[in-house]
């Protein structure tokens, strides 16, 4: 009771969260605790949920997307099918390696399992030569229509306390990081919410 009446106290002044967010997590912290993934949409979703009663749809998280840092991009993977149990809740859209699968309804939760963001740009110039697209017609805005990740993260969340990986390399050049010391599997409620306190408090400049 006390733990849940802490999350209300920090959480009440809370009216500006990421529309679009982003986890960040290794292949380790995803197999140490593989239905943390399932918590952390739940946590995100009812934080949300409570700001929107609060403050209208516009003040409510978007999309979400979790980055998984792996090699390994083959469907043996143990944790895959906890991941797709996320279409119970959700519009997962799930990327191992080069497969896609849409499963479920409502917010979008994109699920990328090992996927580069260097890659991602060498397969969009690919696709833009093979649609013979004119050099002179390519800028960052054409450049984009060809990305699998078409959304810029408001806000980054990388837990374990290491450095980023390049995954959303060109999507997230403006976007706020925040680094977490613990790992997936000890984050809580509570780090969540004081996450978001932090992005409130930010001024985002975009560059400027």
């Amino acid at each position: 009771m006390l733990y849940r009446f802490y999350e209300w106290w920090i959480a009440r002044n809370l009216e500006r969260i990421p529309r679009y967010l982003c986890f960040m997590i290794s292949d380790e912290e995803m197999q140490s605790d593989p239905e943390k993934i399932h918590q952390v949409v739940d946590w995100s979703l009812a934080i949300s949920s409570e700001v929107i009663r609060r403050y209208g749809n516009e003040s409510g998280i978007i999309s979400i997307t979790i980055h998984i840092s792996t090699k390994d991009t083959t469907s043996s993977l143990p944790y895959l099918e906890t991941i797709r149990a996320l279409a119970n809740r959700a519009h997962l859209i799930l990327h191992v390696g080069n497969t896609t699968e849409d499963l479920g309804t409502g917010i979008p939760i994109a699920v990328a399992v090992g996927k580069s963001g260097r890659a991602e740009i060498i397969d969009a110039i690919k696709q833009m030569a093979n649609d013979s697209t004119n050099p002179d017609e390519v800028d960052e805005h054409k450049l984009e229509r060809y990305l699998i990740f078409q959304h810029t993260p408001d806000f980054v969340i990388k837990t374990g306390g290491s450095h980023l990986v390049d995954f959303l390399i060109w999507q997230s050049v403006y976007s706020e990081l925040f680094f977490l010391d613990l790992n997936w599997k000890e984050l809580r409620k509570v780090d969540l919410i004081r996450a978001f306190r932090d992005y409130q408090s930010r001024v985002r400049r975009f560059g400027a």
